[in-house]
């Protein structure tokens, strides 16, 4: 599996559909499938920018997982977002249910961020839910990425501010030299 990680914003949805696309591969963004599934009051705290319970992440990426053919290449976007999911996701890399090919980290700055965000206009893109985002990289994103390189995952950092087409070169080259 090839992840995409990042901020929100960063690109990674935007990327990983093109990249999928491209290969013919399934993308499999945990962001789409959650806006199309969670209800109520759940829904309401996901728009504020909260992170939904770990068991409930990794049970919606088990159905996700189910309906593939996990052990052939696929784009992975929006997981792991803890380190909880990152342990369950290393444990069946492990176990060989799982294999990472590669983990692409997009960065952007919190200026790029806002811009993008508050013209991408989602309910969930307010000022308040951003800044959770942020919040959420530097406090969890950066440690997965740590972890996932101390486990022996290739990570390759992106600069995702570049032009969309630079970007996709970049990464299209990242990935092509994982193979």
């Amino acid at each position: 599996m090839i992840i995409f990680m990042g901020v929100a914003g960063s690109g990674k949805s935007l990327q990983g559909k093109l990249l999928a696309d491209e290969l013919g591969l399934p993308w499999l963004s945990t962001g789409e499938f959650l806006r199309m599934l969670i209800s109520g009051e759940r829904r309401r705290e996901m728009l504020k920018g909260k992170l939904l319970a770990d068991h409930e992440i990794i049970a919606l990426v088990r159905k996700i997982l189910a309906i593939i053919d996990s052990h052939e290449e696929f784009v992975l976007d929006g997981f792991p977002r803890t380190p909880a999911q990152a342990d369950w996701l290393l444990n069946q890399v492990k176990h060989g249910q799982l294999k990472i090919t590669v983990v692409l980290n997009l960065k952007a700055t919190k200026d790029v961020i806002m811009d993008r965000l508050k013209q991408r206009g989602r309910p969930d893109d307010n000022v308040e839910a951003i800044n959770e985002r942020f919040k959420e990289y530097e406090g969890t994103i950066l440690p997965i990425l740590k972890q996932f390189k101390e486990s022996g995952i290739k990570v390759i950092d992106i600069d995702g501010e570049k032009p969309l087409s630079e970007v996709h070169d970049e990464i299209a080259k990242a990935v092509a030299s994982q193979h």
